[in-house]
C-alpha cells in the first residue's frame, strides 16, 4: 500500500474522493476538504499569517520573501519522518499557491529510503480530468478514478447542452490589491458556463493587471475570486479596497450591479475535482434564468454593491 504525503490542497481532495484516505499519512497546514483531512498530520505550513494581513499586505510579504530567496514554507520534520512516505504529491504551478521544489527536495534529502514524486501540474480542466486517472492508476484504484471522472464530465456536459443566446463579457480578478488576472483553468470554466473570459487565456499564468485594462474591455460581469479566500473574506477585502474607490465605480459591471464575489478557496483557486462546482457556480451566476434549478453548495457566491 502506498504510504502518501500530500503537498497539495487538491491532491488531497482527490485521495479522499477515491476512498484512498487510509493512504494519506501527512498533509498541508491548507488540507481542510472534507473535514475530517483536518485531522491529519500536518507536514507543511506557512509563515505568512493571511488571517491577519489585507490583501495588499500578504502581497508585500510574499514577494519580499521570494525576492530574498527564503521560503513561504516550513516542513514540520518530524512528522515527515513519522509517516515515511514512498509518495509525495507535490506542484510546480505556482510557489505562493502549495509547498514548492524546495520542500520536496528537503523531504529528499532527509529521508534513508527516497519516495516516488509525483507532480500535479494541470492547466485547464481537460488536464484536471486527466490528472484523475493518471493518480488513480499510481496509487492502484484506476476503476474508481475512472468513475468519478465520468460523474465530473457528466456534470460538464449538464452545462454544456443548455442552449445559451448571449454570451456576456466577463473578468475574473485573482487578487484585489493589486490586481491580478485569473488564470490556468478558470477562463476555460467562464467559457464552458456560457460566458465570454476577458484579459486572461486559458492555461496562462495569472498576471498583475491594472485598472486601465479592465476600463478597456469594460466587463458587463466583474467576478472577485482572490486566490485562497472564501466569500466572507472576499467582502472585506471589496469593502476595504474597492467599494469607495472612484475609477472602480465608473466601470460598467460595476454601475449595473453585476460585480460578484465567490468561494475562490473551495471553487477556483486549486486544480481540484471541484473546479466542477465552481463551473456550475459561474453558470448559476451568469445565466441564472438558465440555471435556476442547478444545485450549488451554500453560501459560494454572493452579489456586491457599489457605493455609488
Amino acid at each position: 500500500m502506498k504510504k502518501i504525503v500530500s503537498f497539495l490542497p487538491s491532491a488531497t481532495e482527490l485521495i479522499y474522493a477515491l476512498d484512498a484516505q487510509d493512504m494519506l499519512l501527512g498533509v498541508t497546514h491548507e488540507c481542510v476538504y472534507p473535514k475530517e483531512a483536518k485531522f491529519k498530520p500536518k507536514v507543511i505550513d506557512t509563515i505568512v499569517d493571511s488571517e491577519k494581513l489585507n490583501s495588499k499586505q500578504i502581497d508585500d510579504v510574499i514577494c519580499k520573501l521570494i525576492n530574498d530567496g527564503k521560503d513561504i514554507f516550513i516542513l514540520n520534520k518530524e512528522n515527515i519522518k513519522k509517516a515515511n512516505p514512498n509518495l509525495i504529491v507535490s506542484q510546480n504551478t505556482c510557489e505562493v499557491c502549495a509547498a514548492h521544489t524546495n520542500q520536496v527536495q528537503q523531504v529528499i534529502e532527509m529521508l534513508e529510503i527516497k519516495p516516488e514524486i509525483y507532480s500535479m501540474d494541470p492547466h485547464n480542466i481537460k488536464e484536471i480530468l486527466a490528472g484523475i486517472i493518471e493518480f488513480s492508476k499510481i496509487i492502484n484504484v484506476e476503476e474508481k478514478g475512472k468513475n468519478l471522472k465520468k460523474e465530473l464530465e457528466k456534470r460538464i456536459e449538464k452545462i454544456k447542452s443548455k442552449k445559451i443566446n448571449n454570451t456576456p463579457k466577463i473578468v475574473a480578478i485573482e487578487w484585489v490589491n493589486p490586481f491580478f488576472t485569473a488564470g490556468h483553468w478558470v477562463p476555460e470554466m467562464i467559457e464552458i458556463s456560457g460566458g465570454v473570459n476577458l484579459i486572461s487565456k486559458t492555461g496562462e499564468h495569472s498576471r498583475k493587471m491594472t485598472i486601465h485594462e479592465i476600463e478597456d474591455v469594460q466587463p458587463e460581469i466583474i467576478i472577485l475570486m482572490p486566490c485562497g479566500f472564501d466569500v466572507k473574506r472576499t467582502k472585506i477585502e471589496y469593502e476595504k479596497f474597492l467599494k469607495n474607490d472612484k475609477e472602480w465605480n465608473k466601470l460598467q459591471a460595476v454601475k449595473e450591479n453585476n460585480v460578484f464575489a465567490v468561494d475562490a478557496n473551495s471553487f477556483f483557486s486549486k486544480p481540484s475535482i471541484r473546479t466542477i462546482d465552481g463551473i456550475e457556480i459561474l453558470a448559476k451566476i451568469i445565466h441564472p434564468e438558465i440555471f435556476s434549478n442547478i444545485s450549488i453548495p451554500e453560501n459560494s457566491y454572493v452579489k456586491l454593491g457599489s457605493n455609488y
